[in-house]
């Protein structure tokens, strides 16, 4: 039993990242049709395709009411971009980071953790009690109308992107190739892949959670994350083979937003999210690994090979501080 779980997790990661591969493809080619500009491609369609099975994952896990898988996949994605997916990108190439990222997108992405951290661990951290607490001991929830919040905080990003995208005009040359007929194709294709694979992966990472005697917050932390995250990991690296490393960061950045504000969001809204002190402990590394993200980003504007290294042995850490508590 345990190894048909395992066969449907892999399919479960494949449907994921061919399903989020055609969607961007599709999305991509219907918005070069209608003449949308590249740059709202980049900051919204390609960042939602790429989060598109966190997204899956996230809200199929709420509907079930496996919270713990909802919420740390959402971290653990996030935590593996910053770390693994822009580290393994700098010990290849040298990651030039944009100042626009610096200035808007980074400080973004760690104020809504820092709140969203805040928010649901007031009441433990105020009383001193999170120390003494078990991992799987309740430390908060995120409720619906923090949810709802998010997705507001996200509509508003978005609006901003797409009238700063207006006021800062570029020059469009690509056409699509791909007719519009076979762009809706890829999309509904994609959406089927997408939904049908989060499904798969939660049920067998619950199933194997359960078989392993893990917990669903150490499963969703790293297995489920680390394949959520493929897209974006497989991505980066062709980029940074190809010496095309200046989109790392905003691809990383952009859908740890998505991340946090939609996927959050929705997941929370469909079904508030009870937060353990597991959880609490992972959001204090995320609000770290992006300071000092942050710290090796304006740092020459670019994370090189030696603090990718460091990024890597982090993650290292992280992960092994989340199956030894």
């Amino acid at each position: 039993m345990i190894v048909v779980n395992f066969l449907i997790l892999i399919a479960g990661f494949v449907a994921l990242v061919k399903g989020a591969d055609i969607f961007v493809d599709g999305s991509s080619a219907l918005a070069k049709i209608f003449k949308v500009p590249g740059v709202i491609i980049g900051l919204t369609v390609v960042a939602l395709g790429t989060s598109l099975p966190e997204l899956a994952v996230s809200t199929t896990a709420a509907l079930q009411g496996a919270n713990e898988i909802a919420l740390s996949n959402v971290i653990g994605s996030n935590i593996f971009n910053l770390l693994v997916v822009l580290g393994v990108c700098a010990v290849i190439h040298s990651v030039p980071v944009d100042h626009v990222i610096i200035r808007r997108d980074f400080p973004l992405s760690i104020l809504v953790t820092a709140v969203l951290f805040i928010a649901v661990s007031v009441s433990v951290l105020s009383g001193g009690q999170l120390f003494a607490m078990g991992m799987a001991d309740n430390a908060g929830i995120v409720s619906r109308p923090i949810g709802l919040v998010l997705l507001v905080i996200f509509v508003c990003y978005i609006i901003y992107l797409i009238f700063d995208s207006i006021r800062h005009p570029v020059e469009e040359e690509e056409i699509s190739d791909i007719p519009l007929w076979k762009a809706l194709l890829f999309i509904v294709i994609g959406i089927v892949l997408i939904v049908a694979g989060g499904k798969a992966v939660v049920y067998s990472a619950q199933n194997i959670a359960r078989f392993f005697g893990m917990t669903e917050t150490l499963i969703g932390l790293t297995v489920v994350a680390l394949g959520t995250s493929l897209p974006e990991l497989v991505t980066s690296i062709v980029a940074a083979k190809k010496g095309e490393t200046s989109l790392a960061v905003g691809n990383v950045v952009g859908s740890n937003i998505f991340n946090l504000l939609f996927i959050l969001g929705v997941s929370t809204s469909i079904h508030p999210v009870l937060v353990n002190a597991a959880s609490v402990y992972d959001m204090m590394i995320l609000i770290f690994v992006s300071i000092l993200t942050l710290i090796f980003s304006i740092s020459g504007r670019k994370i090189g090979r030696l603090e990718g290294i460091i990024m890597l042995l982090c993650y290292a850490g992280a992960t092994s501080f989340a199956i030894l508590r």
